[in-house]
């Protein structure tokens, strides 16, 4: 697939504006048991401290903690399909390169989802965190260089997605209802 340029991705921003801003339908899981490695299940369990069941969070590691254990403000990533529609040509089948385990068709723009905010989503709850989840290399070879700068040139729109942490165990199925939790 031909990646997108600057202004082919800035055509579609008014349609990811025009996303949902308190609940959206979860439209696909991803696991990565292992680099680079990426499974769909239609069911998923989260845990605190774990993310999601069977995902390489936890044993992957972050090189951006001292010790190099998981990163606790990034438990679960979290993109817009509005998004990933846009950067894929609407070929769902590319959708888990992105990396991300829980794909959603919600607003996930700072002004709409501050840190802290709360979600539910099946019979877990999550919550945004603080740390930044931008377009790295990996990001850049999938999508394309154009891609990577233009999801970190709009930071308030968190084009490239959210990271979020497991507040309450739970699972839940791909067409469950991802709510913005009072």
């Amino acid at each position: 697939m031909e990646h997108l340029s600057l202004n082919e991705l800035d055509a579609g921003l008014p349609d990811i504006a025009a996303a949902p801003a308190d609940s959206g339908m979860l439209a696909m899981l991803v696991l990565r048991p292992d680099v680079d490695e990426r499974e769909t299940p239609n069911t998923a369990e989260f845990q605190p401290n774990v993310g999601l069941v069977g995902d390489n969070y936890a044993a992957r590691g972050s090189s951006r903690t001292e010790d190099g254990s998981a990163h606790p403000e990034a438990e679960v990533t979290i993109m817009n399909t509005r998004v990933l529609e846009l950067l894929t040509g609407g070929d769902r089948t590319r959708w888990p390169l992105a990396g991300d385990q829980i794909l959603v068709d919600l607003d996930l723009s700072f002004e709409n989802l501050p840190t802290g905010t709360r979600l539910r989503v099946g019979g877990a709850e999550l919550e945004i965190t603080a740390k930044p989840h931008t377009g790295c290399g990996k990001f850049a070879k999938r999508f394309g260089t154009d891609a990577a700068k233009w999801v970190n040139h709009h930071p308030e729109r968190r084009l490239r997605g959210v990271n979020a942490r497991v507040v309450t165990a739970g699972s839940c199925s791909v067409g469950d209802t991802l709510t913005k939790v009072d």
